[in-house]
């Protein structure tokens, strides 16, 4: 039973969107790029947002709505490091001018909040309805958790030029134009590059919350949770971009550690199905209580665990990829063929 009120929860959402607003305002009056000091005050402000949230949640919960916010805000967080590397690829690739960056980042993280709020509403009606959905999430974590240590070694495109399908026929001018979306070259109208490059940070986003919302299901059911996760999660994330961007290629071992937390999540979803099964052809279609069940706390302390671990090992015995070389980070490697095709198309 939900022991959070309503007040409660509608007074959290319209508060967190009124920051996230505010932010967005900013970015738009005052393009610029961000100092490392600027960008250390910001990431730590939505930080200790997001603590005294958990704060709140202990108190006006209970143990248990703090602890799954916690693990699941973590395990968000460091799924958005994905995110951040593949925003890199695609500023890199098109070029996009240092001082417009933080307006990109900004518009990218809402389509993310937006693409991850609809997959919340169908997982949430999902899971109400179908419980055997939690062995299509684990299976789907698994082979997510494999996919994300899997080298591409065959050099076959392995994603088609969606983004360079869906611009062909636009009218793209060679040159962006400031942060407009639409220029005038020769006396003839055109979009600029900057169309290309939300169409991109678009897909992406849609590609990485079909990745991230089956984990999160795996740790709290409870759709405010998860959605106040997300939340937290992405603020704060276009300044670690700017912040943390000479240091990704450090983190060679932190997809390990993400495949593990994904791996984990997906054995927990599967063993938590079998507990609630209904499946006729399994068991009978009684549950399986000779299972074991993990908690939200042990789940909360293997998440951290293994975050610290893999960060560490990255730090003192990690090696950077040298230049050339195939990104680390799972989904980057087909976002660059996407970015390329479709600046390739636009020329």
């Amino acid at each position: 039973m939900d022991v959070l009120s309503p007040a409660f929860e509608v007074g959290t959402l319209v508060v967190l969107g009124l920051i996230l607003l505010l932010d967005l305002l900013y970015v738009a009056r005052r393009p610029h790029e961000p100092s490392m000091k600027e960008a250390g005050l910001w990431i730590g402000f939505y930080v200790t947002l997001a603590l005294v949230f958990a704060g709140l949640l202990f108190v006006l919960g209970d143990a248990q709505h703090g602890t799954e916010f916690l693990a699941g805000w973590v395990t968000e967080y460091s799924l958005s490091v994905d995110n951040l590397f593949v925003f890199l690829i695609i500023m890199a690739k098109f070029q996009v001018p240092r001082r417009y960056q933080q307006e990109v980042l900004m518009v990218g993280i809402i389509i993310a909040l937006i693409a991850r709020a609809v997959f919340i509403a169908i997982g949430a009606v999902a899971i109400e309805h179908l419980t055997w959905v939690f062995y299509i999430f684990g299976a789907f974590l698994l082979w997510t958790a494999w996919h994300q240590l899997k080298d591409d070694d065959d050099g076959e495109e392995s994603e088609p030029g969606i983004v360079a399908r869906l611009t062909r026929r636009l009218n793209v001018a060679p040159d962006y134009d400031g942060n407009r979306l639409r220029t005038t070259v020769d006396g003839k109208r055109m979009f600029t590059p900057m169309v290309v490059v939300f169409i991109t940070i678009g897909l992406t986003d849609v590609m990485f919350a079909v990745d991230s919302i089956p984990a999160i299901f795996g740790l709290t059911q409870n759709w405010f949770i998860v959605l106040t996760a997300n939340i937290f999660a992405l603020m704060g994330l276009r300044q670690l971009y700017f912040l943390l961007g000479g240091l990704m290629d450090r983190l060679v071992f932190l997809k390990h550690g993400l495949a593990f937390i994904l791996a984990f999540i997906g054995v927990k979803l599967i063993l938590h199905a079998l507990h609630e099964n209904e499946l006729p052809f399994l068991n009978g279609g009684q549950p399986v209580t000779w299972v074991p069940e993990i908690s939200t706390f042990v789940s909360l302390a293997i998440i951290l665990g293994t975050l610290v671990v893999a960060t560490l090992a990255s730090l003192l015995w990690g090696k950077a990829p040298e230049d050339g070389a195939e990104p680390v980070f799972h989904g980057a490697h087909r976002m660059q063929d996407i970015a390329e095709r479709a600046e390739s198309d636009d020329r």
